[in-house]
């Protein structure tokens, strides 16, 4: 990857965090906007989709991170386990101990008393159906090395940058960081191989 794929990689990642935040926010947020709206302040309304951008731009950079440092612990277990085969299955260990992590931790933190832990299933099930499927066509476009990888990157990643909102007590802003993120990093892991392929002589 040159200089010149690597700006465009950044900038196509960065320009899908803002839209997907702003689009995902504006739904979450309409009626606080089409109030200052109605009210005739305009500014105020426009303040308020310029966060919504900046906030799409900042976690953006955030998947963008997570994605480079997934990179980087990818090549360094591949040369600590030396094949691929015994380093997935610890990836399907690190995977099935986030599902529980991401299930556990927020029912311990919202739940009322009593409260059943099912309603908690929905956010990993959802994560998880997604890196499936990322998977799926990953592995369709490169090779079946990839499926296990983009699964663990996908949610195992991803629920660790989600760490920031998955606390957060409004659900709605839950979820507007959580699409961010796995459009970002759904965008990633699927374009990768296509700016690594080597250039023919």
């Amino acid at each position: 990857m040159n200089v010149q794929k690597w700006v465009s990689f950044f900038t196509k990642t960065l320009l899908i965090g803002a839209l997907v935040y702003f689009f995902a926010g504006l739904f979450t947020q309409w009626h606080h906007l089409s109030e200052s709206i109605h009210k005739g302040t305009y500014l105020g309304a426009l303040i308020q989709v310029f966060v919504l951008m900046v906030f799409g731009g900042m976690f953006s950079v955030l998947s963008q991170m997570g994605f480079f440092a997934y990179l980087t612990l990818h090549r360094i277990a591949l040369g600590m386990f030396g094949s691929h085969s015994l380093w997935a299955n610890v990836q399907w260990l690190l995977i099935a101990f986030a599902v529980f992590d991401l299930v556990y931790f927020r029912h311990l933190a919202f739940a009322k008393n009593g409260e059943s832990i099912v309603s908690d299933l929905l956010l990993p099930v959802i994560l998880l159906v997604i890196a499936l499927v990322t998977a799926y066509y990953k592995k369709r476009a490169t090779n079946s090395y990839a499926f296990v990888p983009t699964i663990f990157f996908m949610f195992v990643i991803t629920t660790i940058e989600w760490l920031v909102g998955l606390f957060q007590k409004d659900f709605s802003l839950v979820c507007v960081i959580g699409l961010t993120l796995i459009a970002c990093n759904a965008y990633q892991i699927l374009t990768l191989h296509k700016l690594t392929v080597p250039r023919e002589n």
